[in-house]
């Protein structure tokens, strides 16, 4: 575990940005991997999950415990970079510079709500398809997408399968900045509400999911709780 941690990208999420700006003006591709407790507890039982991890691919630390482990090790991470930032400023960036983006993920009426969102809002960026993530053939979806070569795609299929699908297929992909975000598009097409800005600000989120999604509860102890007690454990061994 501590060395995917090593691995998190360590600057500021401004210097972030500023490369996948210079990524999709250049037309190189990266693949972003939002890492969060969730993600490392389930590499440790899912191999799959855990070849992607060993891969050389870009990791941001999208959550606060993250962030707190990687110092805990003495691991120098400036700050928590999250799915949802990265996804807006990513349609920011698309609309500036008319990029090309594909949409891939959450339900029927929440994608459809994103899309109108994006056609009033974001009017430049060149919307090449999008899709549900109930489709039964993903694979064919993904493949689909390879071929159309858009500037970004965001899938939203939650963890580890968003990141399971784009690495089976990353390697054909031309250019483009690929991520996987999770739950964002409720959020981006306004069908939830983002936490207040205070408790963004005071790194609270989870806490707020927790208030607002009382059923996290038992995931946010299988995936946060036990993974700090796991790194306070290894930062006792370590001293």
């Amino acid at each position: 575990m501590q060395k995917y941690l090593k691995k998190l990208y360590k600057n500021s999420k401004d210097n972030y940005y500023k490369e996948l700006d210079k990524d999709l003006k250049n037309k190189k591709k990266r693949f972003i991997i939002t890492v969060n407790p969730e993600t490392l507890m389930m590499s440790e039982k899912d191999e799959e999950l855990k070849n992607i991890l060993d891969s050389n691919y870009s990791f941001v630390p999208d959550g606060i415990a993250v962030v707190k482990a990687a110092r805990k090790l003495n691991i120098n991470v400036s700050e928590r970079i999250t799915g949802i930032d990265i996804a807006e400023h990513l349609l920011n960036v698309a609309n500036t510079n008319k990029y090309s983006m594909y949409l891939f993920g959450a339900k029927e009426d929440v994608i459809q709500e994103l899309v109108e969102k994006i056609k009033k809002e974001y009017k430049n960026i060149k919307l090449l398809g999008f899709s549900n993530g109930y489709v039964d053939d993903k694979e064919k979806i993904m493949e689909d997408i390879v071929k159309l070569n858009p500037d970004i795609c965001m899938v939203a299929l939650g963890i580890p399968y968003q990141e399971k699908l784009i690495y089976k297929h990353f390697d054909k992909a031309k250019k483009g900045i690929y991520i996987g975000v999770g739950g964002s598009f409720d959020v981006l097409s306004g069908s939830k509400k983002r936490a207040p800005k205070i408790f963004i600000k005071l790194n609270l989120e989870w806490f707020y999911r927790i208030i607002t999604e009382p059923k996290r509860l038992k995931r946010f102890w299988n995936s946060n709780v036990k993974f700090m007690f796991k790194i306070k454990k290894k930062s006792y061994k370590k001293s």
